[in-house]
């Protein structure tokens, strides 16, 4: 599970997050959503450690996450190309997140052939660097990245970002199979409310650092969710 608690972040002044309390259980799948500046990816970041809030904590699976590096080793995340190590060969850089999650190379090929139909023939075997490549299929190489070794949680910031339609709907299939099978903590941060409502159990709107609906989407259609949003935000 992870745990929201008091979490504060203010920059000079200006509080840009801001949430009392917040749980997400084990194996949910969790879109978060919210115009640009409403927070999300501060939020991601604060769950990564990658900045440290001004108050309050985040627990990843009882680790405070500022506190403790081991939720590390069951966490993945890809937020950005930042994540993408541009040197290396596609191969080179899932074998090296591989050799961090105890994956032999056999395993990491063998989880890759998976995912042929989504490489759309673009990534194994051209030997290209990845900073070679295009944006919408350094976007495929970092989301399947985070996939190996079965980690417990997995955090996608705009995933559908830069990928062609196709690719689009393969991804939301990929999301979808890894949520109905609620081994893994699935957390999406989107613009497109359409995709986002497709992969997730549950929905959070953030507006302005602060959360303003929490819904299940298995109460609400997708109709009710823009009518809302569009209102509210």
């Amino acid at each position: 599970m992870i745990q929201v608690e008091n979490l504060k972040k203010i920059y000079d002044g200006n509080t840009v997050l801001d949430i009392q309390g917040l749980q997400i259980p084990i194996g949910e799948s969790f879109g978060l959503v919210g115009n640009n500046g409403a927070g999300k990816t501060t939020f991601f970041s604060l769950l990564l450690d990658l900045i440290e809030p001004t108050q309050g904590f985040i627990k990843n699976h009882n680790v405070i996450v500022n506190k403790s590096e081991d939720w590390k080793s069951f966490t993945t995340a890809f937020l950005d190309d930042s994540f993408l190590i541009g040197y290396l060969t596609c191969e080179e850089y899932f074998y090296f997140l591989g050799e961090l999650r105890n994956q032999t190379k056999q395993q990491v090929d063998a989880f890759l052939l998976t995912y042929a139909d989504f490489f759309n023939d673009e990534i194994l075997g051209k030997n290209k660097f990845i900073r070679d490549l295009s944006k919408g299929n350094q976007k495929k190489v970092g989301i399947i990245g985070t996939l190996i070794g079965n980690p417990k949680v997995v955090i996608l910031d705009e995933p559908f970002a830069n990928l062609d339609p196709t690719t689009q709907i393969r991804l939301k299939k990929i999301l979808r199979t890894i949520a109905d099978t609620k081994q893994t903590t699935l957390l999406v941060s989107s613009h497109d409310l359409n995709h986002t409502f497709e992969i997730s159990d549950r929905i959070v709107c953030f507006e302005r650092g602060r959360i303003i609906k929490d819904i299940d989407t298995k109460q609400y259609s997708f109709e009710e969710l823009t009518a809302f949003f569009d209102v509210v935000v």
